[in-house]
C-alpha cells in the first residue's frame, strides 16, 4: 500500500478493535437497567443472540468483498453501517425495537473485525504482523476491563442510550483517519460477485445458528421447528459447497480448506473458543452462586485473562520467529489444555485464588495461540485472498463460540436435572415448585443466598455436578485443541510458502 501513513491507519484500526470489542461488556452491564425500562425480559437473550448472528453470517461475506473491491471501501461500509445500528439502538422506545438494530449493528460489525485484522496483515511484514497482534490483543484485553466501568457510569449518571450514542464519534474518527490515510493500490476490473452463494451461505448459517440458539429453550431439540432448521442448513450449506465449486470469483474459496495452514488453524480457532465460551459463562457462575460472591466479584474473575491474553499474544509475537510458528501454537494449546485439567481439580471448597489462575493460564494459551495461527493464515495465501482467509478464521472463532454456548448450555441443564432426580426427595420440604424457583433464579443470574443451611448445601451441590459435566468436556475440548495443533505444517514449510506467495 503505496504513500499509506502506517502510524495513522494503525491508531484508526485500534479505534475500530476497540470500539467492537467493548460492545458486549457494555451492553451486558447495562440490560438489566435497559430491561427495565423498556420491559420484555423474554428478549433478553435475544439483544446478544440476534448481534451475534449478524456478525457470524456476515464475517466471511465482507472477508471475500474486501478482496474483490478493496480494504477501504468495505471496511468504511462496515463502520458506517455499525456507527448507525448504534445509533438506532440507542433511540429504541421497546425491545423489539432493540432487538432489530442490534442485528443491524451486528452486520457492520461482521466487517469491522476480519477487515482491520486483513488490512495489519496488508500493511506489516510476517514478524511484525506478529508483534503487531500483541498489541491488538491488548485492545480487547483494556475494553475488558473498562466495558462494565464505562456501562455503569453512563446507566448510572448519564443515560443507558449513550452506550450506543458514544459509538457515532467514535467510529467516526475511525472512519475518517482511514478515509485520509489509508491508500490501496490495487487492479480494479470487471467483478464476478458471488451472489447466489452469499444468499445461499446466509441462510444455511442463519438457519444452523438460529436452530442453536433457541434449541433447548424455545424449542425442544426433538421439535418439528428444530429439526426443520437443521434440515434446512444442511441442504442450504451443501447447496452452498456445490455453488462455490463452480463461481467465478467463489464468496468462500474452497482451495482455502486444501491449505493445512488454514484448515488446521481454523480447526484450532473453533476449538479453542468453543474452550473459552465455557469459561467467559459458567466460572462466574461458581464464583457468585457455589462460592457466594458478589455480581462485580464473579464478573471480575475474567480480569486475570483480560491482561494474560494479551501478554501471552505479545510473547508470542515476540518469540514464535525464533522458536516457529508451530512450536509456538503447540505451548499455547499445552496451557489452554492445563487451564481446562485445572478445572477438574475445583471443588466445592476451592479457594478463589484457584479460578484466578485458571484464567490466566487460559489468558496465556489463548494468546499463544491466537497469535500465530492468525499470523500463519494471512502469510499462506496472496493479498487477492488474504480477506476471505482472515473470515474464514473470525467466522471459525464466531462458530466455535455459538456451538460451544449451545452444548455447555444443554449439559447444564441436564445435569441439574439428573441431579435434582436422583437426590430431591431427600431433602424434606423441597417441593418440584420450589425446585423450579430455585432454578429459574439461578438461571436468571441470582444468587443462593436468603436460601436455609440444608437447601443452600443441595443446591450448591447441584451446580458442582452440572458444572462438572461442563468442566470434564472443557477438558476434552482441550486436550483435542493439543492434539491437532500438531497437525499444523513446520515452521520451515510454513516460511517457505510465506515465501512463495508474498
Amino acid at each position: 500500500m503505496r504513500h499509506t501513513n502506517r502510524q495513522m491507519v494503525t491508531v484508526a484500526m485500534l479505534v475500530a478493535v476497540f470500539l467492537v470489542a467493548i460492545d458486549v461488556t457494555v451492553v451486558s452491564t447495562a440490560m438489566p437497567h435497559i430491561v427495565r425500562e423498556l420491559h420484555g425480559l423474554s428478549l433478553y437473550s435475544w439483544v446478544f443472540a440476534i448481534y451475534t448472528l449478524t456478525t457470524s453470517v456476515t464475517t466471511p461475506i465482507y472477508g471475500k468483498l474486501a478482496d474483490l473491491f478493496g480494504r477501504k471501501v468495505i471496511f468504511s461500509i462496515g463502520v458506517i453501517l455499525f456507527v448507525l445500528g448504534s445509533a438506532l439502538s440507542g433511540a429504541s422506545q421497546n425491545m423489539t425495537e432493540l432487538v432489530w438494530f442490534r442485528a443491524f449493528q451486528g452486520i457492520g460489525a461482521g466487517a469491522v473485525m476480519p477487515i482491520t485484522f486483513t488490512i495489519i496483515g496488508d500493511l506489516f511484514p510476517g514478524e511484525q504482523r506478529a508483534r503487531m497482534q500483541g498489541l491488538f490483543s491488548s485492545v480487547w484485553g483494556v475494553a475488558g476491563l473498562l466495558g462494565p466501568l464505562v456501562g455503569g457510569l453512563f446507566v448510572d449518571h448519564v443515560s443507558w442510550r449513550w452506550i450506543f450514542y458514544i459509538n457515532v464519534p467514535v467510529g467516526a474518527v475511525s472512519f475518517v483517519l482511514v478515509l485520509l490515510f489509508l491508500h490501496e493500490k490495487f487492479e480494479r476490473h470487471a467483478k464476478s460477485i458471488d451472489y447466489l452463494g452469499a444468499a445461499v451461505f446466509t441462510v444455511g448459517v442463519s438457519a444452523l445458528l438460529y436452530a442453536l440458539l433457541n434449541g433447548g429453550s424455545q424449542y425442544a431439540w426433538d421439535s418439528g421447528t428444530i429439526i426443520g432448521l437443521f434440515v434446512a442448513a444442511a441442504v442450504f450449506l451443501a447447496g452452498f459447497v456445490w455453488i462455490e465449486r463452480v463461481a467465478k470469483e467463489p464468496m468462500l474459496p474452497l482451495s482455502l480448506f486444501s491449505n493445512p495452514v488454514i484448515a488446521v488453524s481454523n480447526m484450532i480457532g473453533f476449538l479453542s473458543s468453543f474452550v473459552l465460551i465455557g469459561a467467559n459463562v459458567y466460572l462466574p457462575m461458581w464464583i457468585q452462586t457455589i462460592l457466594g460472591h458478589s455480581a462485580t466479584s464473579s464478573g471480575l474473575t475474567l480480569m486475570p485473562m483480560s491482561i494474560a491474553w494479551p501478554l501471552g499474544s505479545t510473547f508470542a509475537g515476540r518469540f514464535m520467529y525464533r522458536v516457529g510458528a508451530k512450536r509456538t501454537t503447540v505451548i499455547g494449546a499445552i496451557l489452554v489444555a492445563c487451564a481446562t485439567l485445572w478445572l477438574l481439580a475445583v471443588a466445592l471448597h476451592s479457594p478463589y485464588w484457584f479460578f484466578v489462575g485458571i484464567m490466566v493460564v487460559m489468558g496465556l494459551g489463548m494468546g499463544y495461540v491466537t497469535t500465530p495461527t492468525t499470523v500463519m493464515i494471512q502469510s499462506a495465501v496472496p493479498w487477492q485472498m488474504r480477506g476471505a482467509a482472515t473470515g474464514s478464521n473470525q467466522f471459525s472463532r464466531s462458530l466455535g463460540q455459538t456451538i460451544g454456548v449451545t452444548v455447555f448450555g444443554a449439559l447444564f441443564n441436564a445435569g441439574v436435572q439428573d441431579y435434582a432426580t436422583r437426590h430431591a426427595n431427600g431433602l424434606a420440604g423441597l417441593s418440584s415448585s420450589r425446585l423450579t424457583g430455585i432454578l429459574n433464579q439461578l438461571s436468571g443470574g441470582g444468587s443462593a443466598t436468603g436460601l436455609s443451611a440444608g437447601l443452600k448445601a443441595f443446591v450448591d451441590q447441584m451446580l458442582a455436578h452440572a458444572l462438572h459435566h461442563i468442566f470434564i468436556t472443557m477438558f476434552g475440548i482441550g486436550l483435542l485443541t493439543l492434539v491437532v495443533s500438531w497437525f499444523l505444517p513446520s515452521h520451515q514449510k510454513v516460511m517457505e510458502q510465506q515465501k512463495q506467495v508474498a
